[in-house]
């Protein structure tokens, strides 16, 4: 629409795609959310180099999943750092950051749409200092941690968990894949919770209360959470009551891990 030429190749390793990159005679190269490491022939083509929008404050969560990762961990903030790419991942000198704050029930959808507001104006004001001949290397230091790509797998609820971190697990899980559970062999979708203060001496698992009105009640490890909004097989996303309302959950019954 814009009269912009866009290539979409799937790797960078193949020596036409790389001529692709070299014929543009950039003077820098921005990546955002790419998830693969570019050869070091392409991070040499840019006459300024290229620089990386990450989504965490690094060091912490190098690697391709950091805001699910803040999520699930349960950290109180995060935020964006650019910084200059280099062979490794996510190693390169930092350039400027900027913070977000994660509250107890911030799911990973908002901490997605926080960062890519946040991440854009960070952006402008690398670039600009860039330009400028201002920006200065950081380079990390310091405790750093890896943010691993995510698979069907992480998702799979363990109830003999603290009632916190299973709700962690779901808030930042929140678009893909999802935190899942079985019942009778069924799998369950959980796509919102709430921690409770209410302790149990059941077995973790256990739903306590199945009640269109109250709503849906589990043990925990260490507690009692709330599922507030599940999907059922072959169902769309909906409330705990609202499907109460028209599957009653016959009690007693437990969730399987």
């Amino acid at each position: 629409e814009k009269g912009i030429s866009v290539f979409q190749p799937a790797s960078l390793r193949p020596q036409e795609n790389q001529q692709l990159v070299s014929d543009l005679r950039a003077d820098v190269m921005v990546v955002v959310a790419y998830g693969l490491i570019l050869p070091k022939v392409v991070l040499d083509t840019p006459r300024l180099g290229c620089i990386n929008v990450h989504g965490s404050l690094l060091p912490r969560y190098r690697g391709a999943a950091p805001m699910q990762w803040c999520v699930i961990d349960g950290e109180k903030k995060t935020g964006v750092t650019t910084m200059f790419m280099d062979a490794g991942l996510d190693t390169g000198d930092m350039l400027l950051k900027a913070e977000f704050p994660i509250g107890p029930d911030t799911t990973l959808e908002e901490v997605h749409d926080g960062l890519m507001e946040l991440g854009a104006k960070v952006l402008i004001e690398t670039l600009e200092a860039l330009s400028a001949g201002t920006l200065r290397r950081i380079p990390q230091t310091g405790e750093s941690n890896y943010a691993p790509m995510l698979t069907k797998e992480t998702g799979h609820i363990h109830w003999a968990e603290p009632a916190k971190k299973i709700h962690d697990l779901v808030r930042g899980l929140d678009s893909w894949p999802g935190a899942y559970t079985f019942l009778g062999g069924k799998k369950y979708k959980i796509w919102r919770t709430r921690c409770t203060a209410e302790k149990t001496a059941e077995q973790p698992g256990t739903i306590l209360r199945a009640d269109k009105k109250e709503g849906l009640f589990v043990a925990a490890g260490d507690g009692v959470l709330e599922v507030t909004e599940l999907q059922a097989p072959g169902k769309k996303r909906m409330a705990a009551r609202d499907y109460l309302n028209g599957h009653a959950i016959a009690l007693p019954a437990q969730f399987e891990d």
